[in-house]
């Protein structure tokens, strides 16, 4: 049946309602002759217009979720284990008043917990459009997993035992774990070289402009390592201050000093933005591949040069939001 416009397939609807065929919470999604609606019955245009971008991230999540649990699904349930750290670490927050350089010592590890969950569905995501063999993904994945998990959970015990898990050479036993910390997470990095050099090689199941963004993401997380790699040689976050003192809420960043965790922080998740950027425009824009890599480049750009400028702040130790 070919249907004219939207209001006949409201009058379809309204009548399936009254019939009893369909509750009046449904939500609707017809097609028909390559057009697509979706909306709530007996919704005005404006409440449709506000839930239809709603529907669509939440299929586009949804989608995105099963991609990496049937395909990379040590990837998903590694997230899941994030979540319980996550929960255990929001509770110790609430029933533990320790503090460590002025902030709660769970704080630290519920950060951490969001941020490697998130890495590993991006890379348990990301690592699909690659033309890898299964072998080859499931090595991949592995050896990811089980550097953040054994990472998380050194962090984790770190924060139980009120001690730093970061910079702490205090005793050999910290002192190792701390060691141990920079061997997992190098391992890590040396992965994003190799995904760096494949996503050059090879030819992505994805559009130009978002093997490009993926491409330039990895580029940017790279950056963003090494960012942490200058924190570790210092053994400190801070420049032109001590350790610890007056921060923002939550994230800490220092408001009264240098801090590279800003640089840090927007270069880890480089490999979210960027990608995500290109997907927007590679969906929105329909133009042609020089012109979307274009954008994307433009971009990147502009997103590398926050981070080289909160860089450079941190450097000259200033904070980012003074006091």
């Amino acid at each position: 049946m070919m249907y004219e416009n939207k209001s006949q397939i409201n009058r379809i609807v309204s009548h399936s309602l009254k019939s009893g065929n369909m509750v009046s919470d449904s939500v609707v999604s017809i097609q028909d002759n390559n057009k697509s609606w979706t909306f709530l019955p007996n919704s005005t245009p404006i409440q449709n217009v506000l839930f239809k971008p709603l529907f669509k991230i939440k299929k586009m999540v949804r989608r995105t979720l099963y991609t990496i649990k049937s395909e990379s699904t040590i990837m998903y349930w590694s997230a899941a284990i994030m979540l319980l750290f996550f929960v255990g670490c929001f509770v110790g927050l609430l029933i533990d008043d320790r503090t460590l350089m002025g902030v709660n010592v769970w704080i630290k590890p519920l950060k951490f917990s969001i941020s490697i969950g998130v890495y590993l569905l991006t890379v348990g995501y990301l690592v699909t459009k690659y033309p890898y063999s299964r072998k080859k993904k499931n090595i991949i994945n592995h050896i990811t997993v089980w550097m953040l998990v054994v990472e998380m959970g050194i962090i984790a015990l770190q924060a139980y035992r009120g001690v730093q898990s970061h910079y702490n050479t205090s005793t050999p036993f910290d002192a190792i774990l701390f060691m141990a910390m920079g061997v997992l997470t190098g391992t890590v990095v040396l992965i994003m070289a190799l995904f760096i050099i494949d996503t050059i090689r090879l030819k992505l199941k994805t559009g130009k402009a978002m093997q490009w963004a993926i491409l330039l993401g990895w580029c940017v997380i790279f950056f963003g390592s090494w960012v942490g790699g200058q924190m570790i040689a210092q053994l400190s976050h801070n420049i032109g201050v001590a350790s610890g003192g007056a921060g923002l809420p939550l994230v800490n960043w220092s408001t009264i000093g240098g801090d590279l965790r800003i640089a840090h922080f927007f270069g880890l998740h480089g490999i979210q933005i960027i990608p995500f950027f290109g997907f927007w425009v590679s969906r929105k824009w329909k133009s042609s591949d020089r012109k979307q890599i274009i954008a994307v480049t433009l971009f990147a750009l502009a997103y590398a040069l926050w981070i080289g400028f909160t860089f450079y702040q941190a450097k000259q130790g200033m904070a980012l939001i003074a006091q």
